[in-house]
């Protein structure tokens, strides 16, 4: 089953989604290497994996991205009950760095937007809608950008139906992730999804963990839980059936409203997963874009900008020296500056 949303389609390639024979798409546009749903069929786990390895033997700048991944170290970092993991990335740098005032955001080309792509970047048509991409700087083996056609800004308000459908889609290989405008997007005015591997961030392996999971509400057939013992605040919406969840994330998204005192789309990271007919989304609520240390000057400064992988629980850090000091402290310090604390957890769940 699939929801509509009520958000404008008025696609800049419409007439190729149009067509009756949809197979000669990629000859239409140079952007779109394949459709889905697709004739014949195939999933769009299927689909995307296709396209990451024909972009892996045509796109240079995508082939040096997954080189540079090779490099890449991981460090753990223990806590009672649960670890955190470092990666040193630099590839990384160009996204955690990124300005993302609003007059940086004016000044330059959106990367995301068909135009602005490279010559050899094509995409997965998903639904007409969003261009399923391959990310030149990659954190995992698989790392998609999922981005609109058209260049709206990012809002995950409307969209809720297409990120659960979308996680579904791409299931069982692959998680899918949003990262709010002031949360970690690099491109907060052009809205985009991302996906990894199913399993790839830690924090999904504690959200199914029973001992760390509460009971706090129950909406038609979906259940809402808080996540404890994980060292930030985190809530998990479950359920079988899509409109259920997708209730349940409406009225969380307009409780946060209410609870954060604010007009606009609460801040917030949200990681969603789709396994054996059930959605597993869960929602990071958050009160800052960047913790006081990404401002320091010199070696005082640490170059992490947390969105929903970092506050997932594996932390990316493009610069050599960061990711050696960076411990057990100064991570806890990082999750409760962006982070909300108990007593707003409270009141969303109040509000709910």
């Amino acid at each position: 089953m699939s929801l509509p949303h009520a958000s404008p389609m008025a696609l800049k390639i419409s007439s190729i989604c149009a067509m009756s024979n949809r197979t000669s798409t990629s000859a239409q546009s140079n952007r779109v290497s394949s459709i889905y749903p697709s004739v014949p069929p195939k999933t769009l786990q299927e689909l995307s994996v296709q396209l990451l390895q024909q972009q892996q033997t045509a796109w240079p700048q995508l082939v040096a991205g997954y080189a540079a991944l090779q490099d890449v170290r991981v460090r753990e970092v223990r806590f009672d009950g649960y670890s955190i993991y470092l990666q040193c990335n630099p590839k990384r740098i160009v996204s955690t760095g990124a300005k993302v005032d609003p007059a940086s955001i004016r000044e330059r080309k959106c990367f995301l937007c068909q135009d602005n792509l490279p010559q050899e970047q094509k995409g997965v048509l998903y639904n007409n809608e969003f261009l399923v991409l391959c990310n030149p700087a990659p954190i995992f083996d698989k790392h998609l950008t999922i981005a609109h056609v058209e260049h709206i800004p990012q809002t995950i308000e409307g969209f809720t139906a297409t990120f659960l459908n979308l996680a579904r889609d791409v299931s069982p290989g692959f998680t899918v992730f949003y990262n709010g405008p002031k949360c970690g997007a690099s491109a907060p005015d052009h809205l985009h999804f991302q996906a990894c591997p199913a399993g790839s961030i830690p924090i999904e392996r504690d959200a199914g963990a029973q001992p760390k999971r509460q009971l706090r509400k129950t909406i038609g057939s979906a259940s809402v839980y808080m996540l404890t013992d994980i060292g930030r605040a985190a809530i998990v919406v479950e359920g079988e059936d899509i409109s259920s969840v997708k209730s349940s994330l409406d009225r969380l998204n307009t409780a946060m409203k209410y609870a954060l005192r604010t007009k606009e789309e609460p801040m917030m990271n949200i990681i969603c997963s789709y396994l054996d007919g059930m959605w597993r989304v869960i929602v990071f609520p958050r009160k800052r874009h960047r913790p006081d240390v990404y401002f320091q000057d010199g070696e005082e400064r640490v170059v992490i900008s947390p969105a929903a992988i970092d506050v997932g629980g594996l932390i990316v850090t493009p610069i050599e020296k960061d990711f050696n000091c960076v411990d057990a402290v100064m991570i806890q310090k990082i999750y409760d500056e962006v982070l909300i604390d108990g007593d707003a957890m409270e009141r969303i769940f109040a509000m709910l």
